[in-house]
């Protein structure tokens, strides 16, 4: 008993919760990677002309893009008032970017002016390069603009996440 009071007496930082919450949604989104790379292996997915690195660099990629975005969520959850609104609006702003991505169609296939939108977006990247690095195929400049746009949203939203949640205690 002595030892969890003196765990209560420390002093924590509001970002540990949060950053806690968002670690535990990477732990999840592993888990789920590893069961949708089980299934596909079942249905017939088969690693291309790559590297056991580059796989694993490809798995890494989808984590640290999940983990970014669940801090977008974080940011979003933060900011609504009721779970209902939060899940709402956590879907919302992902629907176009995925349909507007690489991820069900080639963007060459896709219109004119919505090309231009769906070959920059942090969906399009981060599925082309972990294509290449599952698949065989050039990398470096797809797995370098994912990782800007997952640098960048990190660097946006973390401290975004953690101001909107000091104001949701002090209030």
């Amino acid at each position: 008993r002595g030892l969890i009071d003196r765990f209560r007496s420390l002093p924590m930082s509001r970002g540990a919760l949060l950053a806690g919450r968002t670690l535990s949604d990477l732990v999840r989104n592993a888990f789920v990677v590893v069961i949708m790379l089980l299934v596909g292996i079942a249905v017939g997915f088969r690693f291309g002309d790559t590297t056991v690195i580059a796989a694993l660099v490809g798995f890494a990629l989808v984590l640290l893009f999940a983990y970014a975005f669940s801090w977008v969520s974080a940011v979003i959850g933060l900011s609504v008032h009721n779970a209902e609104a939060a899940q709402s609006a956590g879907f919302i702003w992902v629907f176009p970017l995925t349909f507007a991505s690489s991820a069900f169609v080639p963007v060459s296939s896709m219109p004119g002016w919505l090309q231009a939108f769906a070959e920059h977006q942090p969906i399009t990247v981060t599925i082309d390069a972990t294509r290449a690095l599952f698949l065989g195929g050039p990398v470096a400049s797809t797995l370098a603009q994912s990782l800007a746009w997952c640098v960048g949203l990190l660097a946006i939203f973390v401290p975004w996440c953690i101001s909107a949640y000091r104001r949701s205690t002090s209030s």
